[in-house]
C-alpha cells in the first residue's frame, strides 16, 4: 500500500496511477478512496494521473481521533501534493471532498499546484441552517446521523445508501445491491469516532470565504433529486460566490450520481478538464 506520514503522525493511504495531468480524487463521507474506482479507471484510460487518497480517519488511513475538521483535511492534502510534487492539478470533490477541495484550493492552491476544481454534489457554502443561512437543514438533522451513527453504526451504514443516498427510495430507481454493499464495505473500514467528528465537519463549516478566494476556473455539478445535500442551499448558492464558475443541474439525479451515472458524469468531467 502506498502511504505517506503526516506532521501530526497519521498515516495517509493514497493510490497514484498513470502519468500525465494529475487529477486529484477527494471522497464523500464516510467513504474513500475507493468510492472513485470508475472515474479513476476512465481518466487512467485517457491518459491522464489518477490519485485518491482515504482522508484520515476513513478507510486504510489511521483512525485518529484528533484533526478530524476541514483545517486539517485541507493540510493533508496540501502535504499529499507535496509528497507527490503536484503541479496543475485539477481537484475534484464528491460531497464531504467537495468542502475539503474549496478549503484546500483557497488555501494552497498557489504556485501552480492546481488548474482547476470540480465541486460534485458538494456541501458548501455550508449545509446547517444558521442566522446566515436560512435555507439551510437544521441541526436536528445531523443530530440524528451522530445518534444514528452511535447507536448502531453498522445498520445505518446500510440504511444511508438504500435510501436517499443513491436514491434508491424512488419509486421508478433501480437498485443496485453492489453499490450498497460496497458503500457499506468502505464505511466500516473507517473509524467511528473520526467519522463522528466529520459530521459536524462537512454540516457546520462555512466555505463561504474559501470560494470567495478561488481564482481558477469551477466546475459545480449537482443533481436536483439530491436527499443528501439539496441543492437550493448548495451549489445554486455556491456558484454565485466562486469567481470562475460554471453550474451544471443534472435532472431527477441523486447525491450519489458518480456511481449511479458515470456514463453521464465522466463525459462532462472530461469536457470541462479538457476545455
Amino acid at each position: 500500500m502506498s502511504t505517506f506520514t503526516t506532521r501530526d503522525g497519521t498515516e495517509i493511504f493514497y493510490k497514484d496511477w498513470g502519468t500525465g495531468q494529475p487529477i486529484v480524487f477527494h471522497h464523500g463521507w464516510p467513504l474513500s478512496a475507493d468510492d472513485w474506482d470508475n472515474q479513476m479507471l476512465f481518466f487512467l484510460d485517457k491518459g491522464y494521473r489518477v490519485i485518491s487518497h482515504d482522508r484520515r480517519g476513513h478507510g486504510r488511513s489511521t483512525q485518529t481521533s484528533t484533526g478530524n475538521e476541514m483545517d486539517t483535511y485541507a493540510a493533508d492534502v496540501a502535504a499529499l501534493a507535496a509528497h507527490l510534487d503536484l503541479k496543475n492539478a485539477v481537484h475534484i470533490g464528491h460531497s464531504t471532498g467537495g468542502g475539503e477541495v474549496a478549503r484546500y484550493v483557497a488555501r494552497y492552491g498557489g504556485e501552480g499546484r492546481v488548474a482547476k476544481a470540480v465541486l460534485i454534489g458538494a456541501v458548501p457554502p455550508i449545509m446547517l441552517k444558521t442566522d446566515n443561512n436560512p435555507g439551510g437543514l437544521p441541526i436536528e438533522v445531523f443530530d440524528g446521523y451522530r445518534a444514528a451513527l452511535v447507536a448502531n453504526r453498522a445498520q445505518f451504514y446500510r440504511d444511508v445508501p438504500a435510501g436517499p443516498f443513491y436514491g434508491f427510495n424512488r419509486e421508478d430507481s433501480q437498485v443496485s445491491q453492489g453499490a450498497v454493499d460496497n458503500w457499506w464495505r468502505q464505511g466500516m473500514m473507517g473509524g467511528a469516532k473520526a467519522h463522528y467528528d466529520c459530521i459536524e465537519a462537512f454540516s457546520e463549516t462555512d466555505f463561504t470565504e474559501d470560494l470567495k478566494k478561488i481564482d481558477v476556473p469551477v466546475l459545480i455539478m449537482h443533481g436536483d433529486d439530491d436527499q443528501i445535500v439539496p441543492i437550493a442551499d448548495s451549489a445554486l448558492l455556491a456558484a454565485k460566490l466562486v469567481r470562475h464558475g460554471t453550474l451544471k443541474v443534472y435532472e431527477g439525479l441523486p447525491h450519489g450520481m458518480c456511481t449511479t451515472h458515470p456514463e453521464i458524469i465522466n463525459p462532462d468531467l472530461l469536457a470541462f478538464i479538457q476545455g
